[in-house]
């Protein structure tokens, strides 16, 4: 390994040179940084300025570069170099822009810059050049768990990117749900008429491309491994299981029909002239285009279709949320009967009609048809002598109303199958561990219903939200998952139609592509696509306390057989979670640990507390706030010139030690910026925000211990669009901290 050789560069464009004094930080670089080169230019990330940093590299042997000169996430293909550790200092959407004008606030100006240049010389010598993860696996073959639209448009399009593919579906044939549709909702111009579902040319399609293996009548009964190298074993339901390696998963194994027999109030289970969706669907395949009969062979005269029943629900005792395609369904199924016969009574009972894109359309074609909309509630459906009567609120008219019909129809909504709930597997496992069989058998019944079979710590199947779709990033990274190289498509993740789960499944198959790419480099998945750190455990100083293993949230820490950690680098999102979460500080990253952000802790030049300047930590998180801080800055949105800023990969990434070096040190308070968390989170990380906030909830204690007040530190939820609300935050915190005054540890930093 080559010797260490540190650079430090001043950037006087953009007119830092104009505002702060450059031979200062240089300097400050040489005298207190210890850097052995400091260059000043006046155009750094120009090809001349480049060229001179690569010339260092080259001539000089220069092996870490430390660049004061705008924010890291500026220019940072200019600034690439990836055979040396870089480190930057933020002096210009760090300092210049966000200091007001004038010559009152030169001196603070100048302060800022240095302690930047300070902080950066010291992030930068506890470095290293990552190596990259040395447990690669180049497995570029995808696996699709379901058949039907979404699973076999994900096997195609990564088909046809030219990766092979391995399809399992359940079933014994390819089509899924759609495959029991007459028609579909049309998807094209003039948007007037139900069209055909196009699923056995699909379908077709699929079974002949070269690069697809179809496994029919097939599960998956074991899935381990990481991306790369994932093996899977595929179950035929009446034969051996064989093992597959493959390097990427989309799962998109659908939904299924909420359950007739729950809506009795409403005919189902209870009414054979009653169905659901997709019981029409089934009589109108068995029409083929002509007049509908009931299952009692009656031709349908009259029709109703009832809209979100069981759906939409506030009383906790049906499905809370709206399934999306049932209006624009029941629109389609409506023309069933229009088309065969105009002569047919058809009403559509609604109280919100929603057919987003170009469903408007759809839904004028069918009024011309004669299709009636009527907006209500439906109260109940009973047995009449023409097959059953519809009793419901007219919400036009204020009025109770009834209608008696042949057939009702139920948009009874879609219900994921995501597969197992791992908070009731967690607790389930717990208590069968104990010894108890109802237990032990809610287990076995339980892994029935998984989709995976993951031999995770964490449990056999993906995390899901709160209804028991897949969990998904839905603002950044609507494919991703918390398992990396496992990504969830079609209505698996959210309810959608045919069109929505079209693009849905390209999506997934697309990031199933990128997934593969990066393990076979050793590279992070999202988000810090391309980072080759990955986490490194000191096994020696590890106290056995599992944080690590149960805070990851990704499911990429096992445990061997003395109970240590086994770190899965493949698995890992680079997020720094488990850092933080360990108490002895024996995990970290080449490129990001304990000690990088703790030197830059301990690197501020600390006034004392007779100076009326106090100095406040921001610990920042890089995906949410950092970005919003930077563009504040762009708008020239000033604030406290008291704050330094460090970005950090994650707020979970957060360890307490930073907190106490920080106010032992004389910082008078430190603030936390992470993202929202809780059911609708925007972490990036899913749980870091949610972890920190636990831990940094005990703060309070070490604070008393130090005789400080619990205000001094404080965290905030910040999303990256906070451009105007986060400087007033930190003009709102500074102002808290001078009513409190100095810390009293300043004496004795």
């Amino acid at each position: 390994m080559a010797e260490m050789k540190t650079a430090a560069y001043i950037c006087t464009g953009c007119g830092l040179g104009d505002k702060l004094d450059a031979k200062q930080l240089a300097k400050v670089a040489q005298r207190e940084g210890k850097m052995a080169l400091v260059r000043e230019h006046a155009f750094l990330c120009s090809e001349d300025g480049v060229a001179t940093i690569r010339k260092d590299i080259a001539d000089e042997a220069v092996t870490h570069v430390m660049l004061a000169a705008c924010s890291r996430r500026m220019k940072a293909e200019a600034f690439h170099f990836p055979d040396v550790a870089v480190a930057r200092a933020n002096l210009r959407e760090g300092v210049l822009w966000i200091v007001a004008e004038g010559e009152a606030h030169d001196e603070v100006r100048q302060e800022m810059a240095d302690d930047y240049v300070r902080m950066g010389c010291a992030e930068l010598k506890r470095l290293k050049v990552p190596a990259g993860n040395p447990n690669r696996a180049d497995s570029r073959r995808v696996l699709v768990v379901g058949g039907g639209v979404s699973g076999m448009t994900a096997a195609l399009e990564a088909a046809e990117a030219g990766y092979d593919v391995l399809l399992v579906e359940r079933a014994a044939a390819l089509g899924g749900w759609a495959g029991r549709l007459w028609k579909r909702t049309p998807s094209k111009a003039p948007y007037a008429e139900p069209q055909d579902t196009g699923i056995a040319e699909l379908a077709a399609k699929v079974s002949s491309h070269p690069r697809i293996s179809v496994r029919l009548s097939s599960t998956v009964a074991e899935t381990s491994g990481a991306p790369g190298r994932f093996k899977v074993q595929i179950a035929p339901l009446d034969g051996a299981a064989a093992e597959e390696t493959v390097g990427a998963i989309v799962q998109a194994s659908g939904f299924a029909a909420y359950d007739l027999a729950k809506l009795p109030e409403l005919g189902g289970g209870t009414n054979p002239h009653v169905v659901d969706q997709a019981g029409l669907e089934a009589l109108a395949r068995a029409a083929g285009g002509g007049p509908l009969k009931r299952a009692d062979g009656k031709t349908v005269r009259s029709v109703a279709f009832i809209q979100c029943a069981g759906q939409r629900d506030d009383s906790g005792k049906h499905l809370p949320y709206c399934s999306g395609h049932c209006c624009a369904t029941s629109i389609k199924q409506a023309m069933y009967f229009k088309n065969a016969d105009p002569d047919v009574d058809t009403v559509v009972l609604y109280t919100d009609l929603r057919v987003p894109g170009m469903g408007e359309d759809f839904y004028r074609s069918a009024q011309n048809k004669g299709v009636t909309f009527t907006k209500g509630k439906a109260s109940a459906v009973e047995a009449s002598d023409r097959g059953a009567s519809v009793k419901f609120r007219d919400l036009i008219l204020d009025e109770d109303a009834v209608v008696d019909v042949d057939l009702v129809v139920l948009a009874t909504g879609q219900v994921a199958n995501a597969g197992v709930n791992l908070d009731e597997w967690t607790a389930t496992v717990t208590e069968a561990e104990k010894g108890d069989e109802a237990a032990r058998k809610k287990k076995d019944e339980l892994q029935k219903i998984s989709v995976l079979n993951m031999s995770y710590r964490q449990g056999p199947d993906l995390p899901q939200l709160k209804h028991g779709f897949a969990d998904s990033h839905f603002i950044c990274f609507p494919y991703e998952t918390r398992r990396t190289g496992i990504y969830a498509a079609g209505p698996t993740r959210r309810p959608m139609d045919i069109a929505q789960a079209v693009e849905d499944a390209t999506g997934a198959a697309l990031k199933a592509v990128q997934a593969v790419e990066n393990a076979a480099q050793g590279r992070a998945a999202h988000p810090r696509v391309g980072d080759l750190s990955y986490p490194i455990v000191r096994l020696e100083g590890c106290t056995q306390c599992k944080r690590c293993t149960v805070e990851c949230p990704f499911g990429a820490i096992d445990e061997d057989e003395k109970r240590f950690p086994v770190f899965n680098e493949s698995r890992c999102r680079r997020c720094g979670t488990c850092m933080g979460a360990c108490p002895v500080r024996v995990i970290s990253f080449e490129n990001y640990s304990v000690d990088t952000v703790g030197a830059q802790i301990k690197a501020v030049d600390m006034p004392d507390e007779f100076s009326e300047k106090p100095r406040m930590l921001l610990l920042a998180c890089e995906n949410d706030a950092y970005p919003a801080l930077d563009m504040a800055a762009l708008q020239r949105r000033t604030y406290s010139a008291f704050v330094r800023v460090i970005p950090v990969r994650c707020l979970g990434s957060v360890n307490t030690i930073w907190i106490t070096d920080a106010l032992n040190g004389g910082w008078d308070g430190v603030m936390m910026l992470g993202c929202k968390k809780g059911d609708d989170y925007q972490c990036h990380f899913v749980k870091g925000s949610e972890m920190a906030h636990y831990r940094l909830s005990k703060v309070d204690d070490t604070l008393k211990q130090l005789g400080l007040e619990t205000e001094r530190v404080v965290t905030h939820e910040v999303a990256i669009t906070d451009i105007e609300r986060l400087p007033k935050l930190i003009d709102e915190y500074a102002a808290k901290i001078n009513e409190i005054g100095m810390s009293p540890m300043k004496g004795f930093a």
